[in-house]
Order: structure tokens, then sequence, then C-alpha cells
């Protein structure tokens, strides 16, 4: 009885067993962005996502594990001949992802190793087709026509090439020594050209502030001559005011008889103070005939005076 108990037991137990093996192989968890390709007997039969998935057991099998993340791989460094002759040594960086999981996996043996070897030949071809300048200035620009040429042709492979960087450009060091020649006499240049902008803008600097002084002083001149003028021509119009104001009350004052006597003392004083002048700076002095001279000049005078205020 022992013997067949114990016996029973384990047949129960390796049917548990076998239930557990068998669930393991049908239930799979298919992690975020992979996919999982299923062969029946060999054959393709479907692509499981991410999730659960229950294949049969002992017959489905998984035969490929694809990951859908964008992925980077080193391109090596490799030699490359530009249009000019000139050999450099390049290398990069290559972005891609999987799009098509059936075609990454049967479309191609390698797809990591296809792609390398496509980008380093892609490159190669692109340099060809640039001078040794263009390769260093126009970087972004080769990097997009090798992006086109490898997504062309990796269109099979159910890859997608996002962007390719180009790490290093290294030509070789005789070359390098003459670009550094280059980059030098043209720092060179550039400077010698800014200096003489600076020289010559400072002495445009220096002409512009002369000239402007000097038609500033020119102003100058020309206005103090002009108030110069105008002052002179004031104080001769004032002068003539008054003398013909003075003239005006000597005419008045002429016509009445007191004005009449103050004249002929006037004139008469004035005639004995330049005989006295003449006579200081003259050893011979010439007198009229008549002896009351001072009073026949003093009629000359009125006989004047008298004609003007008739006239």
């Amino acid at each position: 009885m022992d013997i067949l108990f114990e016996y029973i037991l384990r047949i129960e137990v390796l049917i548990l067993i076998l239930v557990l093996v068998i669930l393991k192989s049908t239930i799979i968890f298919v992690p975020q962005n992979r996919a999982y390709l299923i062969e029946r007997f060999g054959k393709y039969q479907s692509t499981r996502e991410a999730g659960l998935n229950f294949i049969l057991p002992f017959i489905d099998r998984i035969g490929s594990d694809r990951s859908l993340k964008e992925q980077a791989i080193d391109v090596p460094s490799q030699s490359a001949i530009t249009k000019d002759n000139i050999s450099l040594s390049v290398d990069g960086v290559l972005y891609f992802r999987v799009l098509d999981p059936y075609k990454a996996s049967y479309g191609v043996d390698d797809y990591l190793f296809a792609v390398t070897q496509l980008a380093q030949t892609t490159m190669r071809s692109e340099l060809g087709k640039m001078e040794l300048d263009k390769t260093f200035e126009e970087r972004d620009v080769l990097n997009t026509n090798i992006v086109a040429a490898i997504n062309e042709a990796a269109g099979p492979w159910g890859i997608q090439v996002l962007r390719y960087e180009i790490k290093d450009i290294v030509p070789p060091q005789s070359i390098m020594e003459a670009m550094e020649a280059q980059m030098k006499a043209e720092r060179v240049k550039r400077a010698q050209i800014l200096e003489s902008e600076g020289d010559r803008q400072s002495a445009i600097n220096v002409a512009e502030g002369q000239k402007q002084s000097v038609v500033l002083q020119a102003e100058a001149q020309k206005e103090e001559q002009i108030l110069r003028a105008q002052g002179e021509a004031n104080a001769i119009i004032a002068v003539a005011e008054a003398q013909a104001e003075a003239l005006i009350k000597v005419g008045e004052a002429a016509n009445t008889e007191q004005g009449q006597k103050a004249i002929q003392l006037d004139l008469a004083t004035k005639a004995i103070e330049a005989k006295a002048a003449i006579a200081k700076e003259s050893s011979v002095v010439l007198l009229p005939d008549s002896g009351n001279d001072a009073a026949s000049i003093v009629a000359q005078a009125m006989t004047i005076i008298n004609t003007l205020n008739k006239g």
C-alpha cells in the first residue's frame, strides 16, 4: 500500500512539473520597445510586441529579439581621398533604429555590421566629391548626404538612419602644418587690415575736427565783423543825430539877438585862440591889413551865418 501511494505521489509531482514547464513555455512577456519574432517549425510565424503573449509550447520559439529604440554605433576610423587628392582619416557616429523587425532579421544577416560598412563606404564616396576645404566648411551638408545615401540603401533591411555625425577629420601632418601657416597668415592679414582701417578712421576724424574748427572760427569772425559794423553804424547814426540836433538848436538860437551876440563872442574867441596857436608854432606871423582884424573876422562870419539863415 505504501509503495502504491508513493507511486501516485510521484506521478502527480511529475504531472505538476510538466504543467509548470508547459506554462512557462507558453507565456512570454515582451519588454517595452522590443519585438520578438516567433518561428514555428523554423518558419516565421508572427511578431510579438510589448506585453503578455502566448505561444505553442515545444512548437513555437523566439527566433529573434529586436530592439526598437534608437541605437548609436561608432563608425571606425578609415582613410578617404578628397577630390583634390588629399588623404584623410575620418570617423563618426551613426544613429538609427529598427522600423521593421522582420526585415532586420530576415533581410540581412547582421544589420549592425551591414549598416556600419554601408556608412563607411558612403562616407568615402561623399568625401571623394568634395575638396579638402569644403570637408571642414560643409560638414553638415556631408552628414546630410551620408544619411540620405544610407537610408536609400538600407530600406530593404527595415532600418532608418536618423543622423550621422562626423567626429574627426584628420589630414596628414604636412597638410596640417600648411593649414596652420595659412591660418596664421590670414590672422596677420586681418590684423593689418584692422590696424590700417583704424589709422584711416583716426586720420578722417582728425581732418573732420580740423575742418569743423576752421568753419567755426570763420563763422565766429563773420559774426564779430557784423556785430562790429552794426555797432559802428549805430554810433555814426547816433553822432550824426546828435550833431543835427545841436545844429538845429544853434540855428534856432542864432535867430535871436542874444544868440547873435553869443555867436560873435564865440567866433572872436576862436579866432584869437587860432592866432595864438599859430604864433606858438611859427617864428613868422602874417597878420591881415586891417587893425581891427578880430572884428573883421566876426563880421565876415556873421555875414555867412545870415546868408545861410536867409537861404
